[in-house]
């Protein structure tokens, strides 16, 4: 074995960690492969052997990287993330495999992505790396141009942001499921009245249809508001939900004519509905892989 197959070697025993770093500072599959392969080439310039601590020294590259991934994304004026859902990970609903369980560690769900895509980049940098990946606020602090008691500062605005916004999920997944199962069900039924009783009161439900479409991302607030939305999808009969895991909470897959038409995710908080994120663009749907589910 040649220096770079040894070096590639110690690098794949960090690449599951390092793109769970950046899918959180991302919210976007694709864009964290990217952040990660950056971190491989870089770390391929470099002389390995004066690095100490290897693991820490490629989450602080790519916590750089996606700091820049995300800065580039306002100075071009681009579309934000925030107008569009985050990029969920779904498994069967037997579990996800070791590489989505990886990237998944500390159930990172599509709403507590939603609340990390309105802080500011630095923000988010800080937090992710302090509060989800135990990173130094001396580490911190240089990625962001600051000291380190700033970088505790931005950590700290972030944290009361997720607070405040992320809602905590029930952690009982059987009984996410069958909250589901009656959702869908009920919404086949056309039941209004049993939709709103699954519904939290001040439940928000977020659509995106994707650009291309010209649907882009859709809102709806409320109990009696989502409810109705639901009656919308009763062409999504349970035989053609198939049960997932999103982000690894109870989800379902939808068809239409045997192809993949939506990924739902719920988040469930004392028993109710408090979010449902629904993913239904088709091109971003197609980048998914769902046979494991459909078939």
């Amino acid at each position: 074995m040649n220096d770079r197959e040894y070096l590639a070697g110690r690098f794949e025993a960090h690449r599951g960690h390092l793109k769970a770093v950046a899918y959180r500072m991302l919210g976007s599959l694709t864009e964290a492969e990217d952040a990660v392969q950056e971190a491989w080439l870089r770390l391929s310039r470099t002389d390995a052997g004066e690095v100490e601590n290897l693991g820490g020294w490629l989450t602080t590259v790519v916590g750089r990287v996606c700091l820049d991934m995300l800065r580039t994304r306002t100075s071009r004026r681009e579309e934000p993330l925030e107008g569009r859902l985050p990029d969920p990970v779904v498994s069967p609903a037997s579990g996800p495999d070791p590489e989505q369980a990886a990237l998944l560690a500390d159930s990172v769900g599509l709403a507590l992505l939603v609340v990390l895509e309105s802080l500011t980049p630095a923000e988010r940098l800080a937090f992710v790396l302090h509060d989800m990946f135990a990173v130094p606020f001396e580490e911190i602090a240089p990625l962001v141009g600051r000291s380190p008691a700033s970088a505790r500062q931005l950590a700290s605005r972030a944290r009361r942001r997720v607070r405040g916004s992320a809602p905590v999920p029930d952690p009982d997944l059987a009984r996410q499921r069958e909250i589901v199962t009656a959702f869908i069900a009920a919404a086949h039924r056309g039941d209004f009245a049993e939709l709103v009783a699954l519904l939290d009161p001040d439940v928000v439900l977020r659509a995106d249809a994707g650009a291309l479409t010209g649907g882009g991302l859709a809102e709806v607030r409320g109990a009696a508001n989502v409810a109705g939305q639901a009656l919308t999808f009763r062409r999504y009969s349970p035989s053609t939900a198939h049960a997932a895991l999103v982000n690894g909470l109870a989800g379902v897959v939808n068809t239409v004519d045997g192809e993949p038409s939506a990924v739902m995710s719920f988040t469930i908080t004392d028993g109710r509905i408090v979010e449902i994120d629904i993913l239904a663009d088709p091109d971003r749907l197609s980048r998914l892989d769902l046979s494991v589910l459909t078939d």
